[in-house]
């Protein structure tokens, strides 16, 4: 697609307040392939005021027809998925069968979920002698990462329409041509007028000041723990509610009556995922100690088979940040056992599938998130060690145990302190909620629970 020199704002794209630019770059060849407005607080103001304009006339449209709206909007992210997919592999450097298969695919999945959830979630009950009615929140500011471009975007925005709210969106600086592409299908949709806005910019100017603007009632965030937490105080001086999805450290616990081969495979697959880049990730892999020796064979043998499969990180300071905790996992003593600190490309920021063993809980590869294609395998001596190990972390984002007897594995993983727990390599479910305990943030995402963020209660009685 080629990049819009503006915003989209009310409905239409209009040029922006200053004249800085930011470059967009593939990291697997290093080549600039579009620009996009550096936004600016004028910017934000200009949107959020749009966003406020037409809150009244969408809160107020029936919930069927936001249904029938999130429907057509659906059916154009659906209609371009090959564009969808090819977008996001050159700016995020993505291989495209995974563009195709992620990227795209489960973006339109969820779109399509709130369009039918639109139509049926019950915004109005009775309480005894109250009538207690559930209302959108306002003008939603929605502030997205990069690593799963479209994704993050549609987790926020379709929910937020389906609720009746406005939004803003600032995407992440890497990655906007995807929301570029996003504002278009919205477009051609037919919303209305202000119903959804779109600032690019970066996070400290215009993610500032859409986080501050006081005509903004809701700030959903996905990214870095530290970030959430300037969010939060920002949101917290005006009293305005939050969602954070953040950081996440997870563990994938492999019990000694599990299928071995199956968990280490299917682990090392989920670290590899999106070069790593992915907060729910198993990063820690728990192995009771009997096992061990083979599973970290076994992992560093599957980790092989990524090399030429994966994609680069996103961008060459994330490549420095990742090799530099490889580094710091040799410099404290964990044993390398696949991959490394010597990028495997001349070009690009591409990082080598690593594995490392020998990892005690307290190190920092052990409790750090290193958002990059770097796998720890930790041992175990009985269930209770496992779970401490499991739960020995600021986070709680995700995770996944493994027995050959579930209901063993069910118990273990409701003594979890995660939000979301893959049984036995348990599918993704896009209607389940996901958010996290702990540093992991507040608030859930996807399916009824995501919808419930963007409403506020209100109660008549009679």
């Amino acid at each position: 697609m080629k990049a819009h020199d503006g915003m989209y704002i009310d409905g239409a794209w209009r040029p922006a307040a200053g004249q800085d630019v930011i470059e967009v770059v593939n990291p697997a060849d290093e080549q600039v392939v579009g620009t996009v407005p550096a936004g600016t607080a004028a910017d934000v103001d200009t949107a959020v005021r749009a966003a406020r304009a037409a809150l009244p006339g969408w809160a107020a449209t029936p919930p069927a027809e936001r249904a029938a709206r999130l429907t057509a909007l659906r059916d154009v992210l659906d209609a371009r998925r090959d564009e969808i997919a090819e977008t996001v592999t050159a700016e995020l450097g993505a291989p495209l069968k995974f563009s195709q298969a992620v990227h795209a695919a489960v973006p339109i999945a969820v779109a399509g979920s709130y369009a039918e959830l639109a139509g049926t979630y019950a915004f109005e009950e009775k309480v005894g002698n109250s009538t207690v009615y559930q209302e959108p929140i306002g003008v939603v500011g929605a502030i997205t990462p990069w690593n799963y471009p479209l994704h993050q975007i549609v987790a926020k925005a379709a929910p937020a329409l389906a609720a009746g709210c406005t939004i803003v969106l600032k995407p992440a600086e890497n990655t906007p041509l995807v929301a570029q592409l996003f504002a278009e299908a919205v477009h051609e949709a037919g919303l209305p007028a202000g119903v959804f806005n779109l600032v690019t910019g970066l996070g400290p100017v215009a993610g500032q000041a859409l986080a501050e603007h006081p005509g903004v009632d809701l700030v959903s965030f996905t990214g870095s723990t530290a970030v959430g937490r300037h969010i939060a105080s920002i949101a917290g001086a005006a009293v305005k509610k939050v969602a954070l999805e953040l950081g996440g450290k997870s563990a994938n616990v492999i019990l000694p009556d599990a299928d071995l081969a199956k968990a280490v495979n299917v682990g090392v697959a989920n670290v590899m995922s999106n070069s790593g880049q992915t907060c729910s990730a198993w990063t820690r892999m728990l192995v009771h100690r009997d096992q061990y020796d083979e599973a970290v064979e076994l992992a560093a043998q599957a980790a092989a088979k990524y090399g030429e499969r994966i994609g680069p990180v996103v961008s060459a300071r994330q490549q420095e940040r990742v090799l530099g905790y490889i580094g710091k996992g040799v410099t404290e003593g964990a044993r390398l056992v696949a991959g490394g600190t010597e990028p495997p490309r001349e070009t690009g920021y591409f990082v080598s599938p690593t594995v490392f063993a020998d990892v005690t809980p307290d190190m920092t590869i052990a409790q750090e998130e290193i958002f990059g294609p770097v796998l720890s395998v930790l041992r175990y001596e009985d269930e209770e060690d496992a779970l401490r190990i499991a739960n020995g972390t600021v986070y709680g984002l995700a995770g996944a145990v493994w027995a050959g007897d579930e209901a063993r594995a069910v118990a273990f993983a409701r003594r979890m302190d995660t939000g979301q727990v893959d049984i036995n390599g348990g599918r993704f479910n896009p209607l389940a909620p996901f958010g996290g305990y702990k540093q992991s943030g507040v608030g859930r995402e996807l399916g009824a629970h995501g919808l419930a963020e963007y409403l506020q209660t209100k109660s008549l009685q009679f």
